[in-house]
């Protein structure tokens, strides 16, 4: 086996990603997999009386080296896939399935735990609640059934692992395989530098001219730009059919049996654990607790928001009858007259602030940041990475290792869409301790050539301050047991970090401080920082409602009896809603990957409006004693958020940070609602 898959020897331990092959990671697999087996199995078997040290704790390094090795293999089937690695994961999603389902229902395990259980007084605090979660996890896991339903617990495991790994692999290949090329009469609308991207799209492509593709980063800005409204179209179609089984791979992409497939097994899986249905199985450990009280917030921002967007839908409409156009809005129109109404409005114009935001100057403001807030300092260091693009950061405080932080910021072909945290490895302190490396990954477009700078957009500047607030969940995270460390908490909590870090982008004393011209290095002028600050919200209505409806269908696809046609589903949820039909869903189910490409977000997307709820009220902290860099309360948000992992409960966590539990009323301000919804 290469050893550079277990036992990393890079720059900082990283893993040498230059002396690692595709044809390494079979025989891998089959090693590690038989040590994580072997490993679990003398745990389980061990004749000594089970106590914490020889079960629980032992538990947390068992499987170190397959961990390892995944880390490594899923980060690069993530960023740079290819049909090598491809073909493999298909192959090793059931072995992993099997060998997890062999491990959580195992019931010599089951039953160690819980006599550890039964003397738990004798545990320290952070001991008792990683096996209290110990526990929790192998009885959710089905640690509890025999017979029949052990074995089909199993089996649905290990379908659900390939349906999955399938559903996100024929995303992957339609946003992969699709170009439309643009014509040199095609351009009316398009700023020279979106057209600058789509030419150096067209050349990573090997073609002539200018290119939309499905990078977000390119195909939104084309969006709300293009004046030609049947291009906008047919753009708008293909982004919106990726998974469909009409995109770039036709019927061997469909993702919609596949759908309908993992909602059946999601709700056999919770009926096996004596659930009601998947939403009551999957709701149960998290803050939100039921569906009920995700439907509840869910509804209450839903009115005010549709409300919004219906007022916008019919000013819209109106642009469309002054430009001659007596058809419908549609969905490909929204962007583009948005666009017009955010310069018309507030004088605003894209070309004009990209300059200011550029990939380096935006690092320096999150790195500047987390400095200020935490303490934190970052040195850049040269690693063998998996791509020349990719970046990696030391960072320390006080002179002490904190973390390595890598980040792969531009899109390729092999990289899967969107923009995420995970990390090759998670901070603990079993024996010398662990430090994390953390890694952040965005889909922006590249430069135009090589040393020119990298423009972000608004947008994308949200994103970057978005995902480093994950990685500061992991830098900071200071608990023992590497299970409960970092992102390691409820799903409806960890999106709390992240999103209330993007708060600081828009502080002007940010801003005044790095967004600089790229040509000029002149300050970002404050008018123009003003109108920018001015229309952060001006299109609410929409991105509060497309969001709602990828979220309610998500809650409704897993209540009660699953839907034999996904499709059909979603459509009669969104017309109870009273959607606006130009307004569709952000992820429509066909390439719903949060949903169906693993159940992380399942029946959890409304985790973001829960954690926004708490975001808001949290820089409400900062702003009530006067500044955004607040040292104590800064220290307070790292004490009781940042550090703790899942080490306590996270409504408890909460409390101990804001000392009172959080109100909608701030997210409703902070997205410009409150008019609406009074």
């Amino acid at each position: 086996m290469n050893p550079e898959l277990t036992h990393w020897t890079g720059p900082l331990g990283l893993p040498r990603f230059d002396l690692i092959r595709d044809e390494d990671f079979a025989p891998a697999f089959d090693t590690c997999l038989q040590l994580a087996g072997a490993a679990v199995e003398a745990i389980a078997a061990n004749p000594e009386p089970p106590s914490f040290e020889n079960t629980v704790a032992a538990l947390e390094t068992a499987e170190d080296p397959l961990n390892r090795l995944c880390a490594v293999f899923f980060t690069l089937t993530g960023v740079d896939s290819n049909p090598a690695r491809e073909d493999l994961q298909r192959q090793i999603a059931p072995r992993l399935a099997a060998h997890g389902s062999k491990v959580s229902m195992d019931p010599r395990l089951f039953d160690r735990v819980e006599a550890i259980m039964q003397d738990k007084s004798a545990l320290a605090p952070e001991d008792l609640r990683l096996t209290e979660l110990t526990l929790r996890g192998l009885r959710r896991a089905g640690a509890g059934l025999s017979g029949e339903a052990r074995a089909r617990m199993a089996a649905i495991r290990e379908r659900l692992a390939v349906l999955s790994t399938d559903f996100a692999q024929n995303v992957l290949t339609d946003e992969r395989d699709f170009i439309l090329p643009i014509g040199d009469g095609q351009l009316a609308g398009l700023p020279d530098w979106l057209l600058r991207a789509m030419r150096a799209a067209a050349r990573e492509r090997g073609q002539q001219g200018q290119i939309v593709t499905l990078n977000r980063s390119l195909i939104v800005p084309f969006l709300e730009h293009a004046e030609d409204r049947a291009l906008r179209e047919t753009a708008w179609r293909a982004w919106t059919a990726r998974g469909d089984g009409s995109g770039a791979g036709g019927a061997k992409t469909d993702n919609r049996p596949i759908a309908a497939e993992i909602l059946q097994l999601r709700h056999e899986r919770a009926q096996l654990l004596g659930y009601a249905d998947f939403a009551s199985y999957k709701l149960e450990p998290e803050m939100a607790a039921n569906a009920a009280n995700v439907e509840a917030l869910l509804t209450e921002v839903w009115a005010p928001a549709k409300t919004r967007a219906e007022r916008d839908a019919a000013r819209f409409t109106e642009a469309l009858r002054r430009d001659g156009i007596n058809g419908a809005l549609g969905p490909w129109d929204w962007r583009f007259y948005a666009e017009r109404r955010r310069k018309a409005e507030h004088d605003l114009d894209e070309a004009a602030v990209k300059p200011y935001l550029t990939l380096d100057a935006m690092i320096g403001a999150v790195f500047d940041t987390a400095g200020r807030l935490f303490g934190l300092e970052m040195r850049e260091v040269e690693a063998p990475l998996w791509s020349p693009d990719v970046r990696a950061w030391e960072i320390t405080r006080d002179g002490r290792p904190m973390a390595i932080f890598l980040g792969d910021f531009f899109a390729r072909p092999s990289k899967r869409s969107g923009a995420w945290c995970s990390s090759l490895q998670s901070q603990h302190k079993i024996g010398a301790g662990q430090r994390p490396i953390v890694v952040n990954v965005c889909n922006f477009t590249p430069p135009e050539a090589e040393g020119a700078p990298a423009y972000l957009s608004w947008d994308d500047a949200h994103t970057l301050f978005h995902e480093f607030g994950h990685a500061l969940h992991h830098i900071l995270s200071d608990v023992h047991w590497p299970s409960i460390s970092g992102t390691s908490v409820a799903r409806d909590f960890v999106e709390l970090p992240s999103q209330l870090f993007e708060h600081w982008l828009e502080q002007p004393e940010v801003l005044d401080r790095h967004a600089r011209h790229a040509e000029t290095g002149a300050p970002l002028p404050a008018d123009l920082r003003d109108r920018i600050l001015a229309a952060r919200n001006a299109d609410s209505g929409f991105s509060t409602v497309e969001y709602l409806e990828s979220a309610l269908v998500d809650l409704a696809f897993h209540r009660g009896t699953p839907p034999a046609d996904p499709m059909a589903r979603q459509a009669e949820i969104l017309a109870a809603l009273g959607a606006p039909a130009a307004i569709p869903m952000r992820h429509a189910t066909p390439h719903f990957a949060h949903v169906f490409a693993g159940d992380g977000y399942s029946s959890g997307y409304y985790s973001y409006m829960w954690s926004e709820v708490m975001d808001a009220d949290a820089f409400d902290a900062f702003l009530e004693q006067g500044s955004a860099f607040d040292a104590d309360t800064a220290a307070k948000l790292e004490k009781w958020i940042l550090s703790k992992g899942d080490s306590m409960p996270a409504d408890e966590l909460w409390l101990k940070f804001r000392e009172r539990k959080p109100g909608v009323h701030a997210l409703l301000k902070g997205r410009d609602l409150l008019d609406v919804a009074s």
